[in-house]
C-alpha cells in the first residue's frame, strides 16, 4: 500500500499534492519532515496551530484570526490539520494564484460556512484583521478606516450590498479582483 514508512509521505499522497499545488516533490518531502517533526501525531490542533501563527505577528493580537484561518484550512471539520489539509492551506496562501488565494478568503470570510458572506461575517473577520495590526500602524490608517468597523463598512460598500444581503462566492472572488482597495481590505501585510 504505498510507501508506508513514518518518516516519509506516502507516494499517493506526494502525487496528490503535486496536483493539486504547485510544490515540487522534494519540498513536499521537505514540508512533511518538518511537519512530522513539529506534529509527530501527524495532526496539528486549533492550538497548535494559533501558537505557530501567533509567532508571525509578535507584535499583534493574532488569536482570533489564527481561528478563523484554522477553520477555513480544516476542510473536513475534524478539528485538526492532517498533512494534506497543512499543505494546501500553505500552497493557497503563498504560491496559488489570485483566484485561489480569493477562493480561500471567501472560505476565511464564510464564518458559518454556508456559501455565503453577510455584512456580520465581514465585520467579524474585519476585527480578527484589525487584531493584527500593531497600534501603532493603526493609529497611521486613514480615517475611513481607522477602526474595524470602519473598515468593514468600506470592505461591504465594494459589493454594492443592503446590510441584510449576502454575498456568493463568485461576487466576492469578481469584487474583490475589480477593486484593488478591496483586495487590501481583506488581509493584513505587516510591514516589516
Amino acid at each position: 500500500m504505498g510507501n508506508t514508512k513514518s518518516g516519509a509521505v506516502s507516494n499517493e499522497l506526494l502525487e496528490e499534492l503535486k496536483l493539486n499545488t504547485r510544490f515540487t516533490e522534494s519540498e513536499i518531502a521537505q514540508w512533511y519532515e518538518n511537519f512530522q517533526k513539529e506534529c509527530p501525531t501527524g495532526r496539528i490542533t486549533k492550538e497548535e496551530f494559533q501558537s505557530i501563527y501567533t509567532k508571525f505577528f509578535p507584535d499583534s493580537d493574532a488569536q482570533t484570526y489564527a481561528q478563523h484561518v484554522f477553520r477555513s484550512f480544516d476542510t473536513n471539520d475534524d478539528g485538526t490539520l492532517d498533512f494534506k489539509e497543512y499543505i494546501i492551506a500553505i500552497h493557497m496562501t503563498s504560491t496559488g494564484k489570485t483566484t485561489t488565494k480569493l477562493e480561500w478568503a471567501f472560505s476565511l470570510f464564510d464564518v458559518d460556512k454556508n456559501g455565503y458572506i453577510t455584512k456580520a461575517e465581514v465585520k467579524e473577520i474585519c476585527l480578527a484583521i484589525f487584531k493584527l495590526i500593531p497600534k501603532e500602524e493603526q493609529r497611521q490608517l486613514p480615517n475611513e478606516e481607522n477602526t474595524a468597523e470602519k473598515r468593514a463598512e468600506k470592505l461591504w460598500s465594494f459589493f454594492e450590498k443592503g446590510d441584510n444581503d449576502r454575498v456568493a462566492e463568485g461576487e466576492f472572488i469578481q469584487g474583490v479582483m475589480e477593486n484593488e482597495e478591496a483586495l487590501r481590505l481583506i488581509q493584513y501585510t505587516p510591514s516589516k
